[in-house]
């Protein structure tokens, strides 16, 4: 048995210095799940990011870990770290209302098996999280579970849709959460939260067990607090699944074996439209030094153009709507006034979008991932952007429900991250400073398809040389 961990220091472990912990005896499951318990009581009332508080089943757990752990049994890889995710992820059993009213006592006979994967590698699940409704805003707004609270300054947006796992992750209530991404749904909390999230590529980790928003542009992924960290809960979470007949059958590789501490002769792209167009001083300030960092570590940063931007923004927004509209189409007829406001006016939006307009998004889908594979990425490793390319905005600035104007801020939130979508291109967000009002500011990365360990490398290569990913909002 190695000296134990500090008490005070357990709720700041990160979900591998947790587990690795556990593995070696310096650290007791249950005493990190009081901690982080302990953490939820103190401040969620403030955050709001709970949904569903599994106390007794996660203390039990956990005890149980370490009975296992003290008789010498074999330990998973995520053994004694404490998780709660998005309330959209189904457990048989256990209510899941996807942050709906419509949804707010549906029981779901299946296990998603995301959830069901990470249960075998021994995490600890301690319950579910705020979220926007059904998934579609970009902030984190929710009319019937109450708005989610940036924890840096709680006149803040979260970022959406996963609210409650970015706002937790950053509070130190657990060490890492699942979220959604169709729009930037992980990247967006990770980053207006000050966190990591990862979504991988398209049809990377299964999609069975979890409520649908579009069919083409929907991802599962972590927030966490480092790269490394996402690069395990990936290796666990990733593969083909027979429940989900649109997973890729394309081989695992160890994640984080492949974390080599480098990025040197590393080529990464900087588009010069698009991602940076109209972008606030301080993002663009927190990305520059961003890019010295890199290239200070090693990396090639070049300029390069991509007019392929303008057509695939578009069609990422057609895509989704879309499809958001096909699948709500029976409970929007059924119970129209269920929903808040913008998603109700949003769903109806996409019923009046012409067919022909979304199959031409779709056919044209492939020639657009080609053609800025080829103006971006050929001759580089990756692509380089700010998340967001607005300073985090405050609840009020994007409350549609409120004031229809707010559409314009509401919508600028996930610029930058939307284009990723509809190419299905692996992408990591990770915090890179601070805004002129201490607001979290994040660096995106996107690689080829299937080319996750090269964006995990780069940025666990940049969390080595900088600490932005270690600080904590104070609550």
């Amino acid at each position: 048995m190695n000296a134990p961990v500090a008490a005070s220091d357990l709720a700041d472990l990160s979900m591998t210095e947790a587990a690795d912990a556990f593995a070696r005896g310096e650290l007791r499951a249950e005493a990190l799940v009081r901690a982080c318990l302990a953490r939820i009581e103190a401040h969620d009332g403030k955050v709001n990011a709970v949904i569903r508080l599994d106390r007794e089943a996660a203390l039990a757990a956990a005890a149980a870990q370490d009975k296992a752990r003290a008789a010498g049994e074999a330990c998973g890889p995520l053994a004694g770290a404490p998780m709660m995710h998005k309330d959209m992820y189904y457990r048989a059993g256990k209510v899941s209302s996807c942050g709906s009213k419509i949804r707010r006592d549906f029981v779901p006979p299946v296990t998603a098996t995301v959830l069901e994967r990470l249960d075998a590698a021994g995490a600890i699940d301690m319950g579910t999280l705020n979220m926007a409704e059904f998934a579609q805003n970009p902030t984190g707004h929710n009319a019937h579970f109450g708005h989610c609270h940036n924890p840096w300054n709680l006149d803040y947006c979260t970022g959406g849709s996963s609210s409650g796992s970015g706002a937790g992750v950053a509070a130190r209530f657990f060490t890492a959460a699942l979220g959604s991404d169709t729009g930037g749904s992980i990247r967006l909390p990770a980053t207006l939260c000050g966190v990591t999230g990862l979504k991988a590529t398209q049809t990377r980790v299964s999609r069975h067990g979890v409520m649908p928003l579009s069919f083409s542009c929907d991802n599962v992924g972590p927030l966490v607090r480092t790269a490394r960290d996402a690069a395990r809960f990936l290796r666990v979470t990733a593969g083909q699944d027979p429940k989900d007949p649109t997973s890729a059958a394309e081989p695992v590789p160890d994640y984080e074996a492949a974390l080599s501490g480098t990025v040197k002769g590393m080529r990464i792209a900087v588009c010069e439209t698009y991602f940076l167009d109209g972008a606030d001083a301080p993002v663009v300030a927190a990305f520059e030094q961003a890019l010295a960092a890199l290239r200070e570590a090693g990396a090639v940063v070049t300029r390069v153009k991509a007019p392929s931007l303008a057509a695939i923004a578009a069609y990422t927004a057609l895509v989704s709507r879309v499809e958001g509209a096909a699948i709500h189409a029976n409970w929007m007829r059924e119970h129209p006034g269920d929903y808040a406001i913008h998603l109700s006016a949003r769903l109806f939006g996409g019923y009046a979008i012409p067919g022909h307009l979304y199959v031409e998004a779709l056919s044209r889908r492939g020639a657009l991932l080609r053609q800025f594979v080829a103006e971006a990425l050929t001759g580089h490793d990756l692509v380089a952007t700010p998340t967001l390319r607005i300073r985090v905005p405050t609840l009020a600035e994007t409350d549609i429900d409120a004031d229809p104007a707010n559409w314009h801020r509401f919508m600028a939130v996930s610029a930058n991250t939307r284009p990723f979508n509809y190419l299905g291109l692996p992408t990591l967000s990770v915090p890179c400073g601070f805004d002129d009002r201490g607001l979290p500011v994040g660096l995106q990365l996107a690689g080829r398809p299937f080319a996750e360990a090269t964006v995990l490398r780069a940025g666990d290569a940049f969390q080595r040389v900088t600490d932005w990913h270690r600080r904590a909002p104070a609550l």
